[in-house]
């Protein structure tokens, strides 16, 4: 079977590792990866040897590339016509305008959290609602703190059903390398309930959700804490053990260092984890509690990288590789090597 031909639009935080994310599977090729201006992260595209094929989505700055010595190889609308789905992860409100180009020459696009959810027919998240995805045009994911969030909430309603959830979220303000935020010393609120929330009602309906978030001025992940109802008796040995069996969740412990964002981040980099990066989130065994019927945990989500295997999934829904959530969901996984701390050597 011909491998499917993949482009990504953006090579920024997500683009850049989305563009690594497509190489790694073995049934899909990478065409290329367009952007629009000479940014830190194409400047290294060049001085790692120009792995991936670069197209300019802003054809009058050519001149800019030249000078940099960035080699082009066409337009965005040359990628865009090579490929059988496009990977958009272009800063929010552009990929609203990229769709009139894939509608264009018919081609599917998957866009990333940051666009309205009228950008594509579907709200898709590779284990929630796989099944939706199946054959769609454009697909939106969700954004990492939903993406998180939905594995783990959705990870314990297929064991044992959940009624409502209640979130909070300690938002790191900004990714590492950026100042758009400023220099902050302080804690932010935002007017509840949180996106987040609302989102993963969206793709869980079934589940009535609601959440507060706040801004923190740190740049290594976020830190959900969530109240969930189930709707049969659980111990918190329960759901660590849903939790253990869940290929995208890690269960940690403070014993183990683990001590927050940090060491997981710092972690990651012992790893070698390309830019310190990880796939799966992590949930901390310390931290699942009952109160009452309830129980209360907490999950590290890890943003700059949490939601390209759901990515991954969504390509394989659309373009209908595989047709089974497990399978399609289990490919991604086998690719990127998630999951290899398990067996490790």
């Amino acid at each position: 079977m011909a491998k499917v031909k993949v482009g990504v639009a953006g090579y920024g935080v997500i683009g850049q590792r989305l563009a690594d994310g497509v190489a790694l599977q073995g049934d899909m090729e990478l065409v290329g990866v367009a952007d629009v201006a000479v940014t830190l992260s194409v400047r290294a595209l060049r001085e790692k040897g120009m792995p991936y094929k670069f197209f300019l989505a802003a054809p009058e700055k050519r001149e800019e590339f030249d000078k940099a010595g960035i080699p082009v190889s066409g337009t965005l609308e040359d990628l865009v016509q090579q490929v059988d789905v496009m990977l958009d992860a272009t800063s929010a409100g552009v990929g609203a305008k990229n769709r009139l180009l894939y509608e264009k020459y018919g081609k599917k696009a998957i866009f990333q959290g940051g666009e309205k959810n009228s950008v594509a027919d579907v709200f898709f998240h590779g284990y929630a609602n796989y099944e939706k995805g199946i054959g769609a045009q454009f697909l939106k994911l969700t954004s990492c703190n939903t993406t998180g969030l939905i594995r783990a909430v959705d990870c314990i309603d297929r064991k044992v059903g959940v009624e409502k959830v209640a979130i909070t979220i300690i938002r790191r303000v900004a990714d590492p390398g950026d100042y758009h935020r400023g220099l902050t010393n302080a804690l932010q609120i935002d007017k509840a309930p949180s996106h987040q929330a609302l989102d993963l009602m969206t793709i869980m309906p079934h589940v009535d959700a609601t959440g507060i978030l706040v801004h923190t001025p740190v740049t290594h992940g976020h830190i959900i804490t969530v109240v969930a109802t189930p709707k049969k008796s659980v111990t918190p040995e329960n759901v660590i053990e849903f939790f253990r069996e869940h290929p995208r969740i890690r269960v940690v412990s403070i014993a183990e260092g683990f001590l927050g964002n940090a060491s997981l981040f710092r972690y990651a980099r012992d790893l070698g984890n390309p830019r310190g990066d990880m796939y799966e989130i992590a949930a901390w065994e310390d931290t699942v509690v009952m109160s009452g019927k309830d129980v209360m945990f907490a999950i590290n989500v890890p943003q700059e990288a949490v939601v390209i295997p759901e990515n991954m999934d969504a390509v394989r829904a659309c373009m209908r590789m595989q047709l089974d959530r497990i399978e399609a969901t289990d490919t991604t996984n086998r690719y990127l090597g998630i999951g290899k701390w398990r067996n490790p050597g």
